[in-house]
């Protein structure tokens, strides 16, 4: 993989920065929001082959999110964002409306109306109901249900740890316990973690937490043990509609941009890529979004520094005012001796 320069330097090829030789291209995930359909298959699986214990499933009052967010107990949180806008071209029958938000204007009309004269029932899957001799509203696949209304949207989001190519939680960890693997992904050795929790403080995202009871850090490993056997994580394995994808970090992103460019031709023009920019606060993310909104609507800081990005320079400035302080005692200390 080519070492590409990015706001901390060039740090593209992590694996080799962290001293792994030989290692293997740098893996990630690239999560296609668009076709996230909210099955939780993603966390499930997670939480089995992880061991990741019961995390309470309480339910909150916030559309199906039964986590909340991502956590010590909670690798894998799917959001569920409920707008009251119309579906637009998320719809696989809209590939014609204009271009624009799906929320706005002539747009919003256009979505609706598609909605309405949208052929339902299976029909575009050579699966067209069958005639039960039932009366019309009662046969299967006709639009009864919740597939009739247009006036909101669900977005869906699967999120996970990012690892990150600049790690905030791996500068700030004082006994070595997160590292990063020949794989490029950041992982904590649970055997050598001790509770500091200056992990937790040093996410910008706020991924990573302690879990209660024993204190030590859990996030996301991107199932390291897997990727040693050759094996592709649990929650990509799991995913029904390859909403989560693993691979090569390269490829995801060259998949990604012309994922994008494909929606807004189909007039999704607020589809946009989250994460993948070697040049944001985090010198680029392991793990990318493809989203249909604002970063916060997801829950996701729109512009994330991770909190270590100035730590060289402030460790120069620092040096800098010692050495003027120093230089003062001694000239205080030289002077005092001459009178």
């Amino acid at each position: 993989m080519t070492s590409r320069h990015s706001l901390f330097g060039p740090l593209e090829d992590v694996a080799a920065d962290a001293g792994h030789t030989g290692h293997p291209p740098r893996v990630g995930f690239f999560t296609d929001t668009s076709v996230c359909i909210g099955c939780k298959a993603c966390e499930v699986a997670c939480k089995e082959w992880n061991l990741v214990p019961d995390d309470g499933l309480n339910v909150l009052g916030m559309s199906f999110d039964n986590t909340g967010m991502l956590g010590a107990d909670s690798w894998r949180h799917v959001a569920f964002v409920e707008q009251d806008l119309p579906l637009g071209g998320q719809d696989a029958g809209l590939s014609g409306l204009p271009t624009g938000p799906s929320g706005s204007g002539e747009q919003a009309e256009a979505a609706a109306a598609g909605v309405r004269g949208t052929e339902r029932g299976g029909g575009e899957l050579g699966t067209g109901p069958v005639d039960l001799g039932m009366p019309a509203l009662q046969r299967p696949g006709d639009a009864t249900g919740a597939e009739t209304r247009t006036d909101f949207r669900w977005l869906m989001m699967s999120d996970v740890c990012k690892h990150c190519t600049h790690a905030g939680c791996l500068d700030v960890c004082p006994t070595g316990a997160l590292f990063r693997t020949e794989f490029g992904t950041v992982v904590v050795q649970q055997d050598i973690c001790n509770g500091c929790g200056y992990c937790v403080s040093g996410c910008p995202f706020g991924v990573i937490d302690r879990r209660h009871g024993d204190g030590r850090a859990q996030k996301c490993t991107l199932c390291y043990d897997r990727l040693r056997d050759g094996m592709e994580p649990a929650c990509a394995k799991a995913c029904p509609t390859d909403s989560i994808q693993f691979g090569p970090l390269d490829e995801l992103r060259e998949r990604a941009r012309l994922r994008v460019e494909r929606l807004r031709a189909d007039g999704v023009t607020e589809a946009r890529l989250y994460g993948d920019d070697p040049d944001d606060g985090i010198g680029g993310a392991g793990a990318f979004f493809l989203l249909l909104d604002d970063p916060e609507v997801y829950g996701l800081p729109p512009d994330p520094v991770v909190p270590t990005r100035d730590l060289g320079a402030m460790w120069k400035y620092a040096a800098i005012a010692a050495g003027a302080l120093a230089a003062a005692a001694v000239s205080a200390f030289t002077g005092g001796r001459e009178r």
